[in-house]
C-alpha cells in the first residue's frame, strides 16, 4: 500500500514539474509577444514622426516613341483587314 502511495506521489511531482515547465514556457511566450507589440508600436511612432517628410516623387517615364507606336498600329490594322478578308 505504501509503495502505491509513493508511486502516486512521484507521479504527481512529475506532473507538477511538467505543468511548471509549461507555465514557464507560456510566460516566456507571453513576454515575447508583449515585447514584439511594444517594438511595433515604437516603429509606428517613429514612422509617424518621419511621416512629416514628403514622399519621394517617382521619376518621369521615358520618351514616347511615336514611330514605333505608328508602326505597330499599322501592322495591327493590316492584320485586322486580312482577317475580315478585305483583301482578295
Amino acid at each position: 500500500m505504501q509503495q502505491a502511495r509513493d508511486a502516486a506521489a512521484e507521479k504527481a511531482r512529475e506532473h507538477t514539474g511538467v505543468i511548471m515547465e509549461n507555465k514557464k514556457k507560456a510566460v516566456a511566450a507571453a513576454a515575447a509577444v508583449i515585447e514584439y507589440i511594444a517594438a511595433e508600436e515604437d516603429a509606428l511612432r517613429v514612422q509617424s514622426v518621419a511621416g512629416a517628410m514628403p514622399a519621394p516623387v517617382a521619376g518621369a517615364a521615358g520618351p514616347v516613341k511615336l514611330w514605333g507606336i505608328s508602326g505597330r498600329q499599322a501592322q495591327m490594322q493590316m492584320r485586322n483587314m486580312m482577317q475580315m478578308r478585305a483583301f482578295k
